[in-house]
């Protein structure tokens, strides 16, 4: 007999609900299922992902942490389509690029700036990252309906979290430039997974979002994080958007 479960991600058709939060902290996984699922269960752990299932409101849901950064996560999107997996929410933090965000409102991305690696060995760099338009519908009237301080528009992903300030680059002036064009875009926010996940999810014929909590200033300005705001409002609006959505 052989094993069918997935390289990395340690799963195996069945074993997994088909609605999965993806955030990146592995302990974030476990504590979302802990505090937020009934019937909490672990499926697998293995390198950095770690998945479990459980119910919200008694619709089967899923968690399964995905690492950081785009190459990670692409392997746990890649591997849990496979398995069965149909309906993607990305759930974590993000910097703030916009003077209209503030740490602990959340940011629903349509789409992100690929400043990936990952997403360009996929499609060419003129190919848009999207977010798939019935999630960032689920996500804006869950947040609506929450009370939350939300924000809807276009994010940005990269692949090295340090090179957004400046003291860590060789052009500082560059990258000061950088965020000024994606603040005069009006670019909200930034992270490091949100455009792989789009750009796989529209080849693979699966629907993605991505909803993130604020932290810190506004990126050139955070030299390093000084304490996270709470994801409980993240997470509840993020399972409230996820069973809305048709299975």
């Amino acid at each position: 007999m052989t094993d069918d479960r997935e390289y990395h991600i340690g799963i195996a058709p069945g074993e997994i609900p088909k609605l999965v939060l993806l955030p990146g902290d592995p302990d974030r996984a476990r504590d979302i299922a802990m505090k937020f699922f009934d019937n909490p269960e672990e499926i697998s752990k293995k390198r950095e992902y770690w998945s479990f299932k459980g119910k919200w409101k008694g619709v089967p849901v899923a968690v399964c942490s995905t690492g950081i950064g785009c190459p990670s996560a692409a392997i746990a999107m890649e591997e849990l389509v496979k398995v069965g997996c149909t309906t993607f929410l990305r759930v974590g933090t993000s910097g703030a690029i916009s003077r209209s965000v503030n740490a602990g409102d959340l940011v629903i991305f349509s789409g992100s700036v690929r400043d990936d690696g990952t997403s360009r060995q996929y499609v060419p760099i003129q190919f848009p990252a999207v977010a798939n338009p019935e999630m960032v519908m689920a996500l804006t009237k869950a947040a609506q309906d929450s009370g939350a301080k939300y924000h809807v528009g276009i994010g940005h992903s990269k692949d090295a979290f340090y090179s957004e300030h400046p003291d860590y680059v060789a052009d500082p002036e560059g990258t000061r430039r950088k965020w000024e064009m994606m603040r005069s875009s009006r670019v909200l926010a930034t992270e490091m997974e949100a455009a792989a996940l789009f750009v796989i999810g529209h080849l693979r014929g699966v629907k993605v979002g991505t909803i993130c909590v604020v932290i810190g200033e506004n990126v050139e300005n955070e030299a390093k994080i000084e304490g996270k705001p709470p994801i409980d409002e993240l997470i509840s609006v993020a399972l409230d958007a996820i069973t809305s959505t048709k299975r």
